[in-house]
């Protein structure tokens, strides 16, 4: 893809540029084929079981010299400073980081022997997972694309906290190292000007170029390296090109007549891989015998010293030279596109090869042949090859001094993680929350309600600084633009121009050490930056309490791999999918409106997922979300809360009703009546509709009710499978009994929500009554009034009447003329298509 802007098919650091190699090459590529020998035996080792594990060994071996150069000599540990440099690793390569551990003496033979061997917690994970190793990986880096723009906004929420004067990260960098096939996802592109834009400079991506996705070339008719170069170039970015090895030099500066030069540029990344899976002589004749100049280059060279040639990704000195370069640079992030060799050392069995990726066996003359490509005859006999051994530094040599020394000297051993912060945290106590537990004086929505639990928080003297409201171009929508003058909103190069409503008391103010983060038109890059925001605890040892609030249609179901990552990264914080439910979004129509993203949440083990109907609701909820997260307990858990756009009514908090809120359900008020009677439960603004049909029920029909708010069927459902599971397990124990069913009794009970039937469906199993009928808003939504809508989708007053009045019915309490005459009194169509299909 010319650009225009592109450089030759060479190295960007010309060689009489290069910085001296600071280090002792020799130990450094000992220590280093040991590292590559241990990763190919953990797949091995964990492969002749039969399990069928899987494991991927071709990708560390081409990346090994990107990582043991910045293991020695840029790679810093947390510290009593700052949290060190912060790492994303490349997903697939994990065995090479667990033989460096292993080598170190931090992961033992038992843990190595059990790669994706997890179940009985003697393992290692097959990729970087925080929850699974919580003292070792920081990042998740799977899917492909998620490190990326992780990386990008991680960056960038380190020079937040040093812009707002809470931590001096200065000293810290951001390593994103990703594969060429990886930059295919939007997510790896997405952002890049984003990061230029914010002078991230603190940021270095490393891709790794050894030209192959899983299945074949990333771009076997063009160039990989050129396109990206042209592609980061062009977005801001300090560009390094790491192609050719030191061995090259010598034939570059013969090259007085450029064909050399020209053949680089010419010739394609699928020839380019081809060389490497064949031998010198084939390179001597394909690539070099195309011109009769580049011939006589290499005519005094043996074959075996032309496939010696190496790419620079397997160059110390090369990749120093650019890493340095990367960390000089200011003013802007750098990436550094490196050459390599997919399966570089591994022969026959995978070098350059279609089927590297997914090579997790080798037969023994393979084995033996990798042993002497890394040098290690001295140390394995073919007796003991066959062993599959790990290999170790003898305590006392060289390589071993020299290891330890060079953590010692970068402040220690990394990657390493801090699962709970140590900071003081004083977490306010709900009686700081009171202007929203009694009634309110004018009706408000939800949302309102949030931006005043929200400015309660902003104004706490101890945690206040600590928040960190994210916004995704809707801070109007949601009636939070008093924020932009209150506490600003972050931008590195603060206000350089007049905002047009400087006048305004809510004008758009942008500073230095602005609060807010203001993310654009960009739900993606906001959740990358709450979840950066969100595991500051461990990363800085500083904990924030991040707030993301967004059309809730645009929440899971439009970034929830990275949702899913959240959860496995230890997230602390609270998302808010504003404007939601299916009927209550009124005007915007179907890719809007909402009916399932508490679904969605439910499926991300540890996030916390509630619908508020009140605003006392919203208080007790949050409150609890803080002492939870950031109290004693510090638990690894994360918060999503519905939030709705329709103004009503806001009573005060019954008595007592704190644990039932927190726990997923409690009794609102009671209807009196004399023929029969029901449980009317619901949640969000359809917990009017439902009120409305208590007072008709008990007026026009005179049945009883009791009204209960369930702010999570989410919860009711876990809670109840849970104690299900221990009944279970426990048999001769004392049962356990569900909390829904100690809250309800066993009257007929119709639950109505403006999201989808399976929402409330699922606690079915836990209710003490066989009569349970749920209402719900299955279908795609549409543009119409409030009122339409909710007699579009069965949710409204009259069909809750009709829904308790036909469980009655059922048990010979009514009539069943009465819910025929209800039906009639209510306008009910009999015959119009299902919503769901509708």
């Amino acid at each position: 893809m010319p650009t225009g802007i592109n450089t030759n098919y060479i190295n960007t650091i010309p060689a009489a540029q290069e910085p001296a190699y600071p280090g002792d090459t020799t130990l450094e590529r000992r220590i280093r084929s040991i590292i590559r020998w241990n990763a190919i035996m953990i797949v091995l080792r964990a492969s002749k079981k039969d399990l069928d594990l899987g494991g991927h060994m071709a990708s560390y071996q081409s990346a090994a010299a990107f990582y043991e150069v910045c293991f020695n000599h840029f790679f810093r540990a947390p510290n009593e400073t700052d949290g060190g440099d912060l790492v994303y690793y490349q997903g697939h390569i994990s065995p090479g980081i667990y033989s460096r551990a292993f080598v170190e003496g931090r992961l033992t033979e038992e843990q190595l022997d059990n790669f994706r061997q997890e179940v009985d917690g003697k393992g290692v994970p097959s990729y970087p997972h925080p929850k699974l190793m919580p003292e070792f990986w920081q990042f998740p880096t799977v899917s492909m694309g998620l490190g990326p723009i992780s990386a990008i906004y991680q960056a960038r929420f380190l020079k937040y906290l040093n812009g707002r004067g809470l931590k001096d990260t200065s000293a810290q960098r951001v390593y994103a190292f990703l594969g060429d096939g990886e930059m295919d996802e939007p997510e790896s592109r997405g952002a890049i000007s984003f990061a230029a834009r914010e002078k991230l400079d603190n940021l270095c991506f490393l891709i790794n170029c050894n030209l192959q996705r899983l299945d074949g070339p990333v771009m076997g008719n063009g160039k990989i390296i050129q396109e990206l170069e042209g592609l980061f170039k062009g977005a801001g970015w300090n560009v390094v090109k790491v192609i050719w090895g030191n061995n090259w030099d010598a034939l570059l500066a013969k090259d007085t007549t450029g064909k050399l030069l020209q053949l680089m540029n010419e010739t394609i990344d699928g020839d380019y891989q081809t060389f490497k899976s064949k031998d010198g002589a084939y390179v001597r004749e394909h690539f070099f015998g195309k011109y009769p100049e580049t011939a006589a280059l290499v005519a005094d060279m043996t074959d075996d010293q032309i496939f010696e040639l190496k790419r620079g990704g397997h160059d110390s000195s090369k990749l120093f030279a650019a890493f340095n370069n990367a960390k000089e640079t200011n003013g802007k992030p750098t990436v550094i596109l490196a050459k390599t060799v997919k399966g570089y050392g591994m022969g026959e069995a995978a070098e350059g090869k279609n089927i590297a990726h997914g090579v997790k066996k080798m037969d023994m003359t393979h084995v033996q042949y990798l042993r002497d490509r890394l040098g290690l005859q001295d140390l394995l006999s073919d007796e003991k090859v066959a062993e599959l051994p790990y290999l170790k530094l003898e305590e006392g040599s060289a390589e071993y001094e020299y290891l330890h020394a060079r953590r010692k000297a970068l402040k220690g051993y990394t990657p390493q993680r801090l699962p709970k912060f140590t900071q003081e945290f004083k977490v306010p106590e709900l009686e700081e929350f009171a202007p929203l537990l009694g009634a309110q004086k004018r009706e408000i929505s939800t949302t309102m309600a949030y931006v005043r639990t929200l400015n309660i928080l902003l104004k706490d003297k101890n945690i206040g600084k600590n928040i960190v409201p994210i916004i995704c171009d809707e801070a109007r929508t949601f009636g939070m633009e008093g924020l932009f003058r209150q506490v600003g909103i972050y931008n590195p190069d603060g206000q350089e121009y007049t905002p047009e409503d400087k006048g305004i008391v809510s004008y758009y103010k942008e500073a230095t050490s602005g609060q807010v983060l203001q993310e654009g038109i960009n739900e993606l890059g906001s959740m990358a930056s709450w979840v950066a925001a969100a595991t500051s605890y461990s990363t800085n040892d500083l904990p924030m309490i991040p707030f993301y609030i967004y059309y809730s249609m645009f929440g899971f179901q439009r970034i929830g791999d990275m949702a899913w990552l959240a959860g496995d990264q230890q997230a602390r914080g609270f998302l808010l999918g504003a404007t939601a439910g299916r009927t209550t979004l009124n005007g915007e129509g179907l890719q809007h409106e909402d009916g399932h993203s508490h679904i969605q949440a439910n499926t991300i083990p540890n996030c916390i997922s509630y619908d508020p109907t009140f605003a006392y609701e919203l208080a007790v909820i949050m409150q609890d979300g803080i002492r939870r997260m950031y109290g004693p307990e510090q638990e690894n858990i994360y918060y999503y809360l519905t939030v709705m756009n329709e103004n009503y009514a806001m009573p005060a908090m019954p008595e007592g009703a704190e644990e039932g809120i927190r726990k997923g359900i409690y009794k609102l008020e009671s209807h009196e009546g004399t023929k029969g009677k029901v449980q009317l439960m619901s949640s969000g603004t359809i917990m009017n509709e439902v009120r409305k049909a208590a007072t008709i029920l008990s007026e026009e029909y005179g049945v009883a009710s009791d009204v209960f708010s369930v702010t999570s069927f989410n919860e009711l459902t876990r809670d109840g499978q849970n104690v299900e599971r221990y009944n279970m397990l426990h048999p001769e124990a004392e049962a356990k009994v569900p909390y829904i069913t100690t809250v309800l009794g066993n009257e007929p009970a119709i639950a109505a929500t403006d999201y989808m039937k399976n929402y409330a469906e699922q606690v079915r199993a836990f209710m003490p009554t066989e009569s349970y009928k749920v209402l719900g808003t299955d279908g795609y939504g549409r543009s119409d009034s409030r009122e339409n809508l909710r007699r579009h989708f069965e949710v409204n007053a009259g069909y809750v009447v009709v829904a308790a009045l036909t469980e009655l019915a059922k048990r010979g309490d009514v009539e069943k003329s009465v819910v025929t005459e209800a039906i009639a009194k209510f306008n009910i169509d009999t015959e119009k298509t299902n919503p769901l299909y509708a």
